[in-house]
């Protein structure tokens, strides 16, 4: 990572985005990657294991499994895989498909190859079962793979980046060191001119008033708070909220108390947009993404684990992902790094190789918020310049695709172009 020259007249957050640079990938879409993985993307579930087996000598070459299980046709499916084939983290794509499913191939395919990318697809029932595609799978990756390392590589900083934040596996102690220092390094970004999105909308219960003050505009207060309102109203249906066992467990005593803790994540810059899974924003700033559906509850618990909704703020451009867990996490993702940030310290002494940051130390009295904040502000830069995190060094490679529904954003969501 290199350093720039100091510009007295700049603002301390221009300084900061030009004074730590990297070399990313170049697309030629125009956009710019800290990683270059070749996806194996299976559509349907039939497909799956045929999908696997081709990647499953490349494991260790960036080379990921992704895809959606249903054959039912589903727009938010589509629309996903679209985003994440065409993410600035992918290089290259292999559609595999049974023959008969519902999913629009040559859409996808079309999409893919649109932006630059090399594409292929495999249809099973058409190029002789299971052995016969795994082999010509497998040659095309291995053919590809040369191709994706004479992508150009182009000069990245902080700007650049579209940065994402989950907690999970919560309990009483993320509220007051994993939380807390995440939202100051996402202050950071968004001085620094970066894009950083936050979600759980079913974990922000009884913020509406606070996440309604920081809105960028009038009309966005509102629909902050109908956003909140919303996932109030589709948990209640279900009978059930973003709350488990674990989180009771760990300390916490109801979702309101939850959300408080999870929304300190967000940090304190005004908010300038609202997204929903798989817009990617138009300008940087800091929005929140809405991952509850939209219209009656029809497919059953919009949150179902944590890797659902880590894939889609990727979805959304994410090129990382902070994570931060009281209880303790192992998931990683298959196309963007997932940096781990320990709020309590005796999971961290416990599951230490699975997480990247401490800041479990504010509470041993070792380190201060701000000084966790530091310490995970300058590993964003060093994962963002190529440095491996905890989950990408052990393999995880988690995924998980589903049914939704949402419908299409409306002006006011969104802030007006500069």
């Amino acid at each position: 990572m290199a350093s720039s020259p100091v510009d007295q007249h700049q603002t301390p957050a221009q300084r900061l985005a030009e004074q730590h640079t990297w070399q990313g990938y170049a697309r030629a879409d125009g956009r710019k990657g800290i990683r270059n993985r070749l996806l194996v993307v299976y559509l349907v579930e039939c497909a799956r294991h045929v999908a696997e087996e081709i990647a499953a000598p490349f494991r260790r070459q960036d080379v990921e499994v992704v895809g959606f299980p249903g054959c039912y046709p589903s727009a938010y499916a589509e629309r996903i895989l679209r985003q994440l084939t065409t993410h600035p983290n992918v290089g290259g794509a292999l559609l595999v498909s049974l023959g008969c499913e519902s999913f629009d191939r040559d859409g996808l395919a079309a999409a893919i190859a649109e932006s630059g990318r090399p594409v292929e697809t495999i249809v099973i029932q058409e190029s002789g079962g299971t052995a016969r595609s795994i082999k010509l799978g497998r040659q095309w990756v291995k053919n590809t793979l040369r191709q994706l390392a004479d992508v150009p590589r182009c000069a990245m900083s902080i700007s650049d980046l579209v940065v994402g934040t989950i907690c999970g596996g919560s309990d009483a102690t993320s509220s007051l060191t994993a939380n807390p220092a995440c939202g100051l390094v996402f202050d950071r970004l968004v001085d620094a001119g970066a894009t950083a999105i936050f979600e759980e909308t079913g974990e922000l219960l009884g913020c509406e008033s606070l996440l309604a003050e920081r809105a960028a505009r009038p009309e966005l207060a509102e629909l902050l708070r109908a956003t909140v309102e919303k996932a109030a109203r589709y948990y209640a249906t279900l009978g059930h909220a973003s709350f488990a066992p674990g989180n009771t467990e760990g300390g916490l005593t109801t979702i309101e108390e939850k959300s408080l803790g999870a929304y300190l994540k967000s940090g304190h810059r005004p908010i300038v947009g609202i997204l929903k899974p798989g817009d990617v924003p138009p300008q940087p700033g800091l929005y929140l993404l809405d991952v509850v559906p939209d219209g009656e509850v029809r497919f059953g618990f919009p949150n179902i684990a944590d890797n659902a909704e880590i894939i889609e703020l990727i979805a959304c451009g994410c090129h990382l992902i902070l994570f931060t867990t009281g209880r303790g996490s192992v998931v990683g993702s298959v196309i963007s790094p997932v940096i781990k940030i320990c709020a309590n310290p005796e999971t961290y002494l416990r599951m230490k190789g699975d997480m990247d940051i401490n800041a479990g130390e504010v509470l041993s009295g070792k380190a201060t918020v701000e000084e966790v904040a530091d310490r995970i502000f300058k590993l964003l830069l060093e994962v963002a310049g190529g440095q491996q995190t905890a989950s990408e060094k052990l393999g995880h490679r988690e995924y998980i695709l589903t049914y939704k529904y949402f419908e299409p954003l409306g002006p006011a969501c969104l802030p007006v172009s500069r």
